[in-house]
C-alpha cells in the first residue's frame, strides 16, 4: 500500500476492524449499504454493479481481494492483474463516493491458505450439487474458494444488498443457494453481463489477450449466439450444442496459423439444478461455455427464458 494515492471521495480500509467501525456507524445512522465483491482490475462491468448498488442503497462498499482459495496450483494467481491505484482512480472518476476494503491474505485466512486443498486448514464453505459441474469440471475447487470468501465478506460487510454479474452465472447460482441455506440476511442482485461493442463479455482476464487473440475471442460468444438464434426453430438441446461445437471447430481451423483455440465445454443446462438437458428444452435454460484462446480462458453464458 506504500505510495498509494487515495482519490477524493474514496475511502480505503486495510483492516477488517477499521471497516467494521465504519460499518457500525452506518447502522447507527440507519443508512443502507450495497456491496460489490471484486478481485480488482475493475472494468465497466464492475462499475455497472457499483451504479446499481448506489441506486439501491445509501452507501456502496467494494472489496478488492485476489482470493487465493479459488485458484488451483496451476492457475494464474501470481499473474492475475493487480491494479489497485487504477481501480481507485476509476471509482473516483465515475462516482462521488465509494468505500473500499482491501484486506490482507493473512487476515482473511488466519489459519493460512495452501494452494493444495488437501493441505488446507481452517473453515471452508462448499455448496454441494451446484459446484462440480460446468466450471467445476475444469476448476474442481473453484466454487469452494468462492463460497468461502463470499461468506467471509458477507459476515464482515453485513450489507443489505449484494451485487453480482450474470457473466459468472454458475457462481451466482452457487452464492444464491449459499445465502439461502446459511440464512444470510442479504438481498442478492444478479445484474446483466456488460459487453464490449462487438459482444465480448467484459472480464479482467481479457487484458491477457494479444491483438491477434482478441480477433478470435468472440468464438464463444458467436457459438452461444448461434444456439440462441436456433432456439427459435428447435428446442432440441443436442442439436443446438452440435451446431455451436461445429462453429467453434471451424473457427479453430481458421485461426490455427495465428493462435490456438481450445474448446473446454459447451452446455445447455437446467437453471434449477445445473444438470445438462439431454432432450427437448421445456422450461428455459442456461446456455454456457468456456474456451481457451491462447492461454486465456474465456467464459460466457446466455439465459433463455430464465430469471434467477
Amino acid at each position: 500500500m506504500n505510495g498509494l494515492r487515495i482519490p477524493p471521495g474514496i475511502r480505503v480500509f486495510n483492516t477488517i476492524k477499521d471497516f467494521r467501525q465504519w460499518r457500525r456507524q452506518l447502522l447507527l445512522d440507519r443508512k443502507t449499504l450495497g456491496y460489490v465483491p471484486t478481485m480488482g482490475a475493475l472494468h465497466q462491468g464492475h462499475l455497472s454493479l457499483v451504479t446499481q448498488a448506489k441506486a439501491a442503497c445509501d452507501h456502496v462498499a467494494l472489496t478488492i481481494f485476489v482470493n487465493p482459495a479459488q485458484f488451483a496450483p496451476n492457475e494464474d494467481l501470481a499473474t492475475y492483474p493487480r491494479t489497485l491505484q487504477a481501480d481507485l482512480d476509476a471509482l473516483a472518476q465515475h462516482f462521488d463516493q465509494a468505500t473500499v476494503l482491501v484486506p490482507q491474505v493473512n487476515e482473511m485466512y488466519p489459519s493460512g491458505i495452501e494452494p493444495d486443498v488437501a493441505k488446507q486448514v481452517g473453515a471452508f464453505v462448499e455448496v454441494k450439487g451446484f459446484s462440480h459441474q460446468l466450471e467445476g469440471v475444469t476448476r474442481p475447487h473453484f466454487f469452494r474458494g468462492v463460497a468461502t470468501v463470499v461468506s467471509k465478506f458477507l459476515n464482515i460487510v453485513e450489507p443489505e444488498e449484494v451485487f453480482f454479474g450474470q457473466k459468472d452465472v454458475q457462481q451466482c447460482i452457487v452464492i444464491q443457494r449459499m445465502i439461502r441455506d446459511l440464512h444470510f440476511n442479504v438481498k442478492m442482485n444478479i445484474c446483466p453481463t456488460i459487453r464490449e461493442t462487438d459482444g465480448l463479455a467484459m472480464s479482467s482476464r481479457n487484458t491477457y489477450l494479444t491483438p491477434i487473440q482478441r480477433k478470435y475471442a468472440l468464438v464463444l460468444y458467436n457459438a452461444l449466439k448461434l444456439m440462441e438464434e436456433m432456439y427459435n426453430t428447435t428446442k432440441h438441446a443436442p442439436t443446438l450444442i452440435a451446431a455451436a461445437t461445429e462453429l467453434i471447430h471451424k473457427t479453430q481451423q481458421e485461426a490455427q496459423a495465428e493462435c490456438e483455440i481450445k474448446l473446454d465445454y459447451i452446455s445447455i443446462a437446467s437453471p434449477d439444478n445445473l444438470r445438462e438437458i439431454e432432450g427437448e428444452i421445456t422450461n428455459g435454460c442456461i446456455m454456457s461455455g468456456a474456451v481457451f484462446v491462447g492461454k486465456t480462458r474465456l467464459i460466457d453464458n446466455f439465459m433463455v427464458n430464465v430469471n434467477l
